[in-house]
């Protein structure tokens, strides 16, 4: 038996196209005013995984450059951990002087940026509140900024990227990309900030239930590329976007080293790569003996970083800058003195 209207139903159905009569046309708002400029560091020499161009048209890392400038290099990022609890060096940079001391001697040893954070995000972490957030990472951005230095901000909350921006930060570093805040998606549109979009399967108190791929390569680059046609559709736009794999979430062991080993898989989605491996459990036993502390995972870390400069990466996020930074320029001046 079909079911009928009911008079209740009809009713509503006929109050809803008298509103809609009553209302006429819909109306589009048209926003005239120009986009936001994206920062420098993320547009300058910005390459084509697939083609090894650069946005200026020149030859991308990896291909037969005559030399690097300071656009098409591949950026160091130092990590700044304003937290008591980071897996590697929590706590010793909580304290503002601290943090600002160590900001500077990350760009002495050859940090381009110094991305600040101030929620550690290391497996099975819980979140803290977001004025605590805030109340550790936008004094030394201020400071930071004011002494000239790049700054980028590690968060998921778009209250804290809108403030940092507000001071000066040039990207925003999001490792849900922007999923964990729906507002996120604004901040970004409207500022222009350059912005680091990681695949994200859930927060670190649980990311490690969701790892499981049938094969992690081809997932994982599918999940990032369709949040960052999302985050298209939703008004950021592409040149704002630098896309992070992200290694040791929702990863295990040897899928980090999958994610490694296809890394033209992500490049040729057509958007700048920042590879984010530094002193990760993964490399535990990798350059260094099993179970040694995280720092001396540098040198593996700084392989990596070569690895990826060859690769074309926009950059790599590093606890230390100087080894990464010493196997960077040796990769420079090699390409450099290519006929």
């Amino acid at each position: 038996m079909t079911d009928l209207p009911t008079r209740r139903s009809r009713r509503l159905a006929e109050v809803s196209r008298a509103r809609a009569a009553a209302a006429g046309p819909p109306t589009v708002a048209i926003d005239l005013r120009a986009p936001a400029p994206v920062p420098e560091i993320v547009v300058g020499g910005r390459r084509d995984g697939a083609s090894g161009e650069t946005a200026e048209g020149g030859t991308a890392q990896g291909g037969t450059a005559q030399g690097s400038t300071a656009s098409d290099r591949t950026r160091v990022m130092g990590i700044l951990n304003v937290t008591p609890d980071s897996f590697s060096d929590g706590g010793l940079h909580q304290a503002y002087d601290a943090a600002v001391a160590h900001a500077r001697d990350l760009v002495a040893a050859g940090a381009d940026i110094v991305d600040v954070g101030g929620e550690s995000t290391r497996p099975g972490a819980e979140r803290v509140p977001v004025a605590v957030e805030q109340e550790r990472v936008l004094p030394v951005v201020r400071q930071l900024v004011a002494e000239g230095i790049t700054v980028s901000v590690d968060t998921m909350n778009a209250s804290t990227a809108e403030r940092a921006v507000e001071l000066g930060a040039a990207v925003v570093n999001d490792v849900s990309g922007g999923l964990a805040d729906p507002d996120m998606v604004r901040v970004v549109r409207d500022t222009g900030t350059g912005f680091v979009v990681m695949h994200w399967r859930g927060h670190s108190d649980r990311m490690h239930r969701n790892a499981e791929y049938s094969h992690a390569v081809e997932e994982v680059r599918r999940e990032v590329e369709l949040r960052v046609a999302e985050l298209i559709v939703l008004g950021v736009r592409e040149e704002q976007v630098v896309i992070d794999p992200g290694l040791g979430f929702a990863k295990r062991g040897a899928q980090n080293w999958e994610i490694l080993a296809g890394y033209e898989r992500f490049a040729s989605i057509g958007l700048p790569v920042l590879v984010a491996a530094s002193r990760k459990r993964f490399l535990d036993g990798v350059g260094s003996a099993a179970g040694a502390t995280p720092a001396e995972r540098d040198l593996a870390t700084a392989a990596i970083s070569l690895l990826a400069a060859e690769r074309g990466a926009w950059g790599v996020r590093v606890h230390d800058p100087a080894p990464t930074r010493a196997v960077l320029d040796v990769w420079d001046a090699w390409r450099a003195a290519r006929p």
